[in-house]
This record gives structure tokens, C-alpha cells and sequence, in this order.
């Protein structure tokens, strides 16, 4: 009975910090860049895009291909690090949960 108390315990306080998680991803921001700069993308770690910069020289129409392909290479960028970043704070948040070998959070 003891056990049970102590995973009920460890569920509320779970809980708890899903939350104070939850609402810090929503601000918290990665950056993706391609081209060496010239395009960036900006997202949050849920993954919503909050800005985009390109670099003026990129347009015309000579380049409107290239500008198509650095933005999605950005974006990748971007949702890679965002992808990264998640997993490392989830990480810290379950430490220390009894977690069965093998199980990750969330379930």
C-alpha cells in the first residue's frame, strides 16, 4: 500500500511539472539557418513557427527556387534543434521518476 501511495505521489508532482513544462515550450524558441546565414527560421519547440528572416539579395527572380529551398532547409533546421531541445528537457523533467527500464515519458 505504501508503493501505491508513493506512485500517487509521484503521478500529482508529475502532473504538476507537465505543466510548468508545457508553458515554458510554448516560449521558449530555437533558430534554424540555411545558406549560410542568409535564411532563418525561428520556432517554438511545439514547433510553430515565430519568425522568418531572408536576407534582401536573396530576392528576385532568378532565385525564387533557391530561396524556396533554403527556407524548408530552415525549417528543418529549426525543427531538428526544437526536436533536441524537447527531448533534453523532458529528460531533466522525469529524472529521478520510477520509471520501468525502458519506458520513456510520455507514455
Amino acid at each position: 500500500m505504501k508503493d501505491l501511495m508513493g506512485m500517487m505521489k509521484a503521478a500529482q508532482e508529475m502532473q504538476g511539472r507537465m505543466q510548468e513544462f508545457q508553458a515554458k515550450i510554448s516560449e521558449m524558441t530555437v533558430e534554424g539557418r540555411s545558406g549560410a546565414g542568409m535564411v532563418t527560421v525561428t520556432l517554438t519547440l511545439k514547433g510553430d513557427m515565430k519568425g522568418l528572416t531572408i536576407d534582401p539579395d536573396l530576392f528576385s527572380e532568378d532565385s525564387a527556387a533557391v530561396l524556396e529551398d533554403l527556407i524548408l532547409a530552415a525549417h528543418n533546421d529549426a525543427r531538428a534543434k526544437a526536436e533536441t531541445e524537447m527531448n533534453a528537457r523532458m529528460q531533466e523533467m522525469t529524472a529521478g521518476l520510477p520509471l520501468p527500464p525502458g519506458m520513456k515519458f510520455p507514455f
